[in-house]
């Protein structure tokens, strides 16, 4: 894993760092290294390394709580076709209660998503994030789903889901935490490109409980008559 590491350290750039530390807002190691790079670096590496030998860097890279390290051990499980797969779902899922900020989580949720979609009955795994106390458990649960308001026209089963996922975004409404009702809004503003309807059946019911800001951008792409 170390010499992995090392390739992220030769790109580091110390203002660069001190940048993305302030940007962040969360205390810890900033190597400065930017996403492209870490885009062919993990490019890379995924085209070297068996999955379980991605696994194993990965889940070390993550250990090192350094922001880059964690992107790129993200980054480097994104790939849509993993057969057999648990492993890499289970240790993604091991992550979860670290996430402390928006942009390493992302990277990861963007992996789970991948997982997901190739077995949606993971979906009842994921459905117990909702009722966390932690607050970027809960949003992961919407972020992770994300792949199911994409479709124009979904299968029956994957409508169920849709719909299981729009219950869990309601059952959220309440909940005043900015990044909970930002979570919302982006799961219904990419729904309303697919499902408009649905979408405004939604705020129609639920909007007034959301936070403003949110039930604009849910309504941001809706015609003007239906925000």
């Amino acid at each position: 894993m170390l010499a992995y590491l090392d390739q992220i350290k030769a790109h580091a750039d110390p203002e660069r760092a001190k940048q993305a530390a302030a940007y962040h807002k969360i205390v810890r190691p900033y190597l400065g290294v930017p996403n492209p790079v870490l885009n062919d670096l993990t490019k890379t590496w995924r085209q070297q390394l068996e999955i379980a030998e991605r696994i194993t860097v990965a889940d070390g890279l993550w250990q090192t709580n350094i922001h880059e390290a964690r992107v790129a051990a993200a980054k480097l499980l994104i790939q849509a076709r993993i057969r057999p797969d648990d492993a890499v779902w289970d240790l993604l899922q091991s992550w979860v209660p670290d996430f402390d900020a928006w942009a390493v989580a992302d990277h990861a949720c963007t992996a789970m998503q991948k997982r997901l979609s190739a077995d949606p009955t993971r979906l009842d795994q994921v459905e117990r994030w909702t009722t966390s106390d932690h607050m970027w458990t809960k949003r992961a649960a919407l972020v992770a789903t994300l792949p199911w308001t994409k479709q124009n026209h979904p299968k029956p089963n994957a409508l169920e889901c849709r719909d299981r996922i729009l219950g869990w975004a309601a059952g959220y409404v309440p909940d005043r935490e900015w990044f909970i009702q930002k979570a919302i809004a982006w799961w219904l503003r990419e729904l309303s490109k697919h499902d408009p309807e649905r979408v405004v059946a939604f705020l129609d019911q639920h909007g007034a409980g959301m936070k403003p800001f949110a039930r604009r951008e849910a309504g941001k792409y809706l015609p003007a008559q239906s925000e």
